[in-house]
């Protein structure tokens, strides 16, 4: 059997290597994360470019004021759609990867809390007569700590869920504006 020393310390050890292994994950899943939003912005870019190119000619091409108006006018709603549809996929990258993090974290919490309360309940065991009044604060603190981090972690999830539902909104709004722009123009 291994004597309290020994016992905090590989305890340490292993909450160490779970923190390390911990901190992996969440960096590739960063790493993961940037790399879609870095792949649909380059997408993005060159069908922009493309776009554009092929809007130009036909405006160069344009054979009087009113084509010219009427083919500007005609690029409105797909650059909305486009714009619109830029920003579902970038919330839908986003809110993933809110998830992913959100599931490490809170996994990485419990096996934490849970490691926590080991050593407490290690320490408790081994504690000398008289400590009871310590180790009853130490739990304290932790019940303490944990209600903290739940409240936090509610209203972090509210608010991630507000943002999502902000960016669905103004992603439609922006649609919506869009439709009416290219309707007036091509009433004129």
């Amino acid at each position: 059997m291994f004597s309290g020393q020994e016992q905090f310390a590989e305890i340490a050890k292993n909450n160490l290597n779970a923190q390390i292994a911990a901190m992996n994950a969440f960096a590739h899943k960063a790493f993961a994360s940037a790399e879609k939003i870095v792949e649909l912005n380059m997408t993005m870019v060159k069908q922009s470019i493309a776009d554009n190119t092929a809007i130009v000619q036909q405006l160069i091409h344009a054979k009087g004021p009113q084509e010219f108006i009427t083919l500007g006018a005609a690029t409105l709603r797909p650059n909305a759609d486009k714009a619109a549809a830029y920003g579902r996929q970038l919330a839908s990258i986003t809110t993933a990867a809110r998830s992913d993090f959100t599931r490490e974290a809170e996994s990485q919490i419990a096996e934490t809390r849970r490691k926590f309360s080991e050593i407490v309940e290690t320490a408790s065991r081994n504690a000398p007569a008289g400590s009871e009044s310590i180790v009853a604060m130490v739990k304290t603190a932790m019940g303490n700590a944990n209600a903290g981090f739940d409240q936090f972690s509610k209203t972090a999830k509210q608010a991630s869920e507000t943002i999502e539902v902000n960016v669905n909104n103004t992603v439609s709004k922006i649609s919506d504006a869009a439709d009416k722009v290219s309707a007036q123009a091509f009433k004129k």
